[in-house]
């Protein structure tokens, strides 16, 4: 006899681990918000850039039941907007003159 699917058995965790991409998503601009905070805005703003670009490419590549909220719209528009933006974000940030 198999075991029912985790979504029966323990809907919370399943729930959870079901958002892990947008988790990893937040923590990674959450360090990039800390540097900028810190007075290393260069280094936090890339940070922040490439961690859209990394939700970008985990929208592309996992299915819809293991994005979980990185699925907003399409996954066309939603791959584009992501990725674009980070791209815009790095590139301005690179852009910037130093100090």
């Amino acid at each position: 006899m198999s075991r029912p699917p985790l979504y029966t058995r323990r809907p919370f965790l399943a729930g959870l681990l079901r958002q892990l991409p947008l988790l990893a998503v937040l923590v990674a601009v959450a360090v990039g918000l800390a540097m900028v905070a810190l007075e290393h805005w260069r280094r936090g703003l890339l940070v922040m850039g490439l961690a859209l670009v990394g939700a970008g490419v985990l929208r592309l590549v996992l299915p819809v039941r293991r994005v979980g909220f990185l699925a907003v719209r399409s996954r066309p528009v939603d791959v584009v907007l992501l990725a674009g933006t980070g791209v815009l974000l790095s590139a301005l940030t690179l852009a910037v003159p130093g100090d």
